[in-house]
C-alpha cells in the first residue's frame, strides 16, 4: 500500500521538490502552504508522516506540532521538522518539543538522506503499531 506524507511547508518551491523527490520515491503526497491549512488537511486525510517546516509565517512548525500533537488521533504519528536554520539556533524549541517528533533534518538536506530518515520513521511506526504500543 502506498504511503502518504503530508507535507507542511510555505515555500513552494520547496513543496515541488518535496513533491517531486517523493513521488519519485513511490509517495503519494499532499501539500498544504501553511499551518492552519495543513492542520484541516491532515484532518481530512488519512496520512502516515508528516514533513513539517519550522519558520512559516502566521502559525510557526512548534505550534503546528503542538496541535497535532494535542489530538489523541495523532498522537503516534511520525512528523519530521524540516527548517533552513541550525538546529543551535532552535535548541530551546528542540528541547521544549522532545518526543513530539521523529527527527530534524536541516534544509537543504541530501535527498538520501531524507528518504531515509522516512523509511525509518515509517517503520518505526509499523512496528509500534504491530507492537500494540
Amino acid at each position: 500500500m502506498t504511503k502518504r506524507i503530508l507535507m507542511i511547508e510555505d515555500d513552494k518551491g520547496m513543496v515541488a521538490l518535496g513533491r517531486l523527490m517523493l513521488e519519485g520515491a513511490g509517495y503519494e503526497v499532499l501539500a498544504a502552504y501553511d499551518g492552519p491549512e495543513g492542520l484541516e488537511m491532515l484532518h481530512k486525510n488519512q496520512v502516515d508522516l508528516v514533513l513539517l517546516d519550522i519558520m512559516m509565517v502566521g502559525m510557526d512548525g512548534w505550534e503546528v506540532l503542538d496541535e497535532i500533537k494535542s489530538d489523541e488521533a495523532f498522537h503516534d504519528l511520525p512528523v519530521i521538522m524540516l527548517t533552513a536554520r541550525e538546529q543551535r539556533e532552535n535548541l530551546k524549541s528542540v528541547i521544549e518539543h522532545k518526543g513530539k517528533f521523529y527527527d530534524y533534518v536541516v534544509k537543504p538536506f541530501v535527498v538520501r538522506d531524507l528518504l531515509g530518515t522516512i523509511r525509518r520513521a515509517l517503520a518505526d511506526a509499523a512496528k509500534k503499531e504491530q507492537n500494540g504500543d
